[in-house]
């Protein structure tokens, strides 16, 4: 095993898995080995480029990758032990990130190469995705829980019933009362803030909460409602319905998302290139 293949090993094990290669599993072990083969392969060509042959690395960011690796470890001993075990020494670690390092700036140097994406293109873009931009309707919510425990007095089921039966009897005659009955009778965390539930959209309570919450108006309390937790009254604050992210909101999400993908495109086609004129 050559000094890179183990570095590259090394590197792997702790962005895969943020392990050290000796704690890997047999399934771990072979992925990242196959992953280090051909990235290896890869790198090989890449470094053989006459773009490579241009890079200067400061021997500060060479420096700064070991301490990294070195503050992994709780001493000097363990992460010398540790490279031994992987087949490193300090002086080829060096080496293995020095080369590590000169790959990613060719990379970079490539990738910087691609055309800059056109605000045309973002507008393109966004027309023809306009799903992705879509703000779901959400709702500003309050409930009031009351649990049931049939083996604690007072908690049964049918006393946790006629429980909240009695809290709603009182709010439907007084809804501003919503936050001193929380704070009162529900036996959810957010009593301490008046049954606050915050910004809800679809999909984030349990299915009969949400049913009768999402039939509600503004300003709206809901009957009583059972869930697996327990018996519920929910209020609704506000809503706010589904809006689209305008697109001068959105403009510069898009290019960056365009920036990224033609930037990979561009390291994708170089690299197969290298492989082809070999």
């Amino acid at each position: 095993m050559t000094a890179d293949f183990s570095y590259l090993t090394l590197k792997l094990a702790h962005e895969l898995y943020s392990k050290v290669p000796d704690a890997l599993d047999e399934t771990e072990r072979k992925r990242v080995s196959t992953i280090a083969a051909r990235q290896q392969e890869i790198e090989q060509r890449i470094l053989g480029s006459a773009n490579a042959a241009l890079v200067v690395l400061p021997e500060a960011s060479v420096e700064a990758c070991i301490k990294d690796i070195r503050d992994r470890y709780p001493d000097g001993s363990e992460f010398e032990a540790d490279l031994a075990r992987t087949g490193l020494s300090v002086e080829s670690l060096h080496a293995s990130i020095e080369r590590d390092l000169k790959v990613e700036a060719v990379l970079e140097q490539v990738a910087a190469s691609a055309a800059p994406v056109s605000d045309t293109e973002v507008e393109i873009f966004y027309l023809q995705h306009r799903d992705r931009f879509a703000r779901s309707e959400t709702r500003s919510l309050r409930h009031i829980l009351v649990t049931v425990n049939d083996e604690v007095p007072g908690s049964t089921r049918a006393a946790a019933a006629a429980k909240i039966e009695a809290i709603r009897e009182r709010l439907v005659k007084d809804i501003g009362r919503f936050g001193e009955q929380a704070l009162k009778h529900s036996e959810c965390p957010t009593a301490m803030n008046g049954g606050l539930l915050g910004k809800v959209p679809r999909g984030k309570l349990y299915t009969e909460v949400e049913a009768a919450a999402f039939e509600l108006e503004a300003g709206e309390l809901s009957g009583v409602v059972e869930s697996p937790l327990g018996f519920h009254v929910v209020l609704c604050d506000a809503i706010e319905p589904e809006t689209q992210v305008p697109l001068a909101d959105a403009r510069e999400r898009v290019r960056e998302h365009l920036t990224t993908n033609r930037r990979a495109a561009a390291q994708k086609s170089w690299i197969a290139g290298l492989f082809q004129s070999a």
